[in-house]
């Protein structure tokens, strides 16, 4: 891809991975749950790092947690919790992998309450009108936090999940869908709310 002649996030433009990333997967909505149920984990995973590390260190990921099959990972017990901290090919932080198996049995609770996780994640969506009307990378880089991710992050602490502050929240919401973050100048922008117009929500 050549950032010179096309218009694209900032934060895409200086990583080869970053920009496949960005072209393919972040902002284009989701509603696969296994999917969902990844993205919240990876982000819990990335709090103090960059996503940089995160998606390196992916494919790792998701041979260590059975692909984030929840149903799978919420069966694992205290000998997979120190099998998982001799692998070198994710971040072996105890709380990070215990509250990925945690949120893989609330998973399926929230799976048995809503009938998906998709039901349940898509109904915290940002509207269009609730984000400013400039989407720029200026005003972009103010924004952590939306009244919509300390919402989320306030249901699923009340409902036992771990690592998913308003932050965290707000960096899978932007990257599953439920708000659409790239730039107004961005290539991806219009094909990415094409694909949220076209959307049936769950």
């Amino acid at each position: 891809m050549n950032n010179a002649t096309i218009n694209t996030c900032p934060w895409a433009s200086s990583e080869p991975l970053y920009q496949v990333y960005h072209a393919k997967e972040w902002g284009r909505p989701v509603t696969n749950d296994v999917q969902l149920f990844e993205k919240i984990c990876l982000e819990g995973f990335q709090a103090g790092l960059s996503w940089i590390t995160i998606l390196r260190k992916r494919e790792n990921f998701r041979k260590c947690f059975a692909d984030f099959d929840f149903e799978k990972v919420a069966r694992f017990d205290e000998a997979d919790v120190e099998r998982l901290l001799q692998d070198a090919g994710i971040i072996r932080h105890r709380g990070k992998i215990n509250a990925t198996i945690n949120n893989a049995q609330r998973a399926l609770q929230m799976r048995k309450e809503f009938g998906s996780l998709a039901k349940y994640f898509w109904s915290f969506e940002t509207k269009p009108e609730n984000r400013p009307s400039d989407v720029s990378w200026e005003s972009l880089k103010t924004i952590a936090i939306t009244n919509e991710s300390k919402a989320l992050s306030k249901d699923l602490k009340k409902r036992g999940w771990k690592f998913v502050g308003p932050t965290t929240c707000y960096a899978f919401m932007q990257a599953m869908g439920l708000v659409n973050d790239h730039i107004e100048q961005c290539y991806c922008r219009a094909e990415v709310e094409a694909e949220r117009n076209a959307l049936v929500r769950p």
